[in-house]
């Protein structure tokens, strides 16, 4: 058996040097070295030989291998630096694999556009938790323990006293508790009432609310700041009213309006929001003198905004991720 090992060597380094292409290289590989090759059998006949020549079988067998495997391995340099075919070439004057470029989503794109309107009449932007406790969501913006908005078959409690926010106008009460008027803020993100999904209602969905804070605000700067935003988002010909409403936390109160022409040409009035001066009570839980100073507020559903200047019809198709809808909003 060892006279074969030897045989084998010989065969295999005779072979090797009359290969001359990569091809011939590879099946000279297979041929000897793979996994059923003649130099990788010789280690598994040493268990068939006689005790007192397995030591030299074994010792004879690894050195045959490492001897074919060195040989092989300098062929394959020798046949890579001189330029023979190696395996499939890349035809450079090819165009090259076009990458898909990534989009915001309809979404985000909005709030972008919502932050910009806004930082550009000089408000600033805030964040706040969307784990909320009872202070922030309710108490501090004069939502008595009565109220119905409180129930809790309408939020969502993780305890007796925290829950997701419902409104982003606990960002406003943050706002005020850390700053000293003048205020003037922005606030988007996401809110969360345990809503039944249909077109219009979405059991998570963000808000957009804006906080002004300073000595003489009025009603008048309420209604120029809404009416400069809705003549730049949804364009300067969009007609607009406020309507008297009801909200703890602001008094007087107003819902507002868009005159809204579908592409029938019907016209409706459809609801974007609500708005009103900063109720005395709100100013007396953040400890600011609401005889020194007055503020507004509003708050905007950032999804109906959406929907109303793309024509959305139905607000599950923001959430449902279908590329084919998503890529109309490059």
């Amino acid at each position: 058996m060892l006279e074969q090992f030897e045989q084998i060597a010989a065969s295999a380094m005779a072979e090797l040097d009359t290969i001359k292409t990569v091809e011939e290289l590879e099946n000279y590989r297979v041929k000897y070295l793979g996994r059923k090759g003649l130099v990788t059998n010789m280690l598994s006949q040493i268990g068939s030989l006689p005790p007192e020549e397995k030591k030299q079988g074994g010792q004879t067998a690894n050195r045959i291998k490492q001897q074919v495997t060195g040989a092989f391995e300098s062929k394959k340099q020798n046949l890579g630096a001189s330029g023979v075919k190696q395996g499939p070439m890349i035809d450079v004057t090819l165009p090259g694999a076009s990458i898909q470029r990534g989009r915001s989503h309809i979404l985000t794109q909005t709030v972008s556009e919502l932050l910009d309107i806004f930082g550009r009449m000089g408000f600033r932007i805030a964040y706040g938790p969307e784990i909320e406790d009872e202070w922030h969501n309710f108490i501090a913006l004069n939502i008595p323990a009565e109220h119905p908005a409180r129930d809790p078959m309408d939020n969502y409690y993780i305890s007796d006293s925290m829950l997701l926010r419902s409104q982003t106008s606990t960002i406003q009460i943050r706002a005020m508790e850390k700053q000293t008027p003048p205020i003037r803020v922005v606030a988007p993100g996401r809110v969360y009432r345990p809503d039944t999904v249909d077109a219009t209602h979405m059991f998570m969905f963000h808000q957009l609310e804006a906080l002004v804070v300073d000595e003489g605000v009025t009603m008048v700067d309420l209604k120029t700041t809404i009416s400069q935003f809705i003549h730049v988002f949804f364009g300067p010909d969009t007609q607009f009213r406020f309507r008297p409403s009801f909200f703890p936390f602001t008094e007087p109160s107003c819902e507002v309006d868009i005159l809204w022409v579908d592409k029938s040409g019907r016209e409706s009035w459809m609801e974007i929001g609500g708005c009103g001066m900063v109720d005395p009570n709100v100013f007396k839980a953040v400890n600011i003198d609401s005889e020194k100073y007055t503020g507004w507020a509003f708050g905007f559903g950032i999804e109906r905004l959406t929907m109303k200047k793309y024509g959305i019809t139905d607000i599950r198709l923001l959430f449902e991720n279908d590329l084919r809808f998503l890529r109309q909003f490059s």
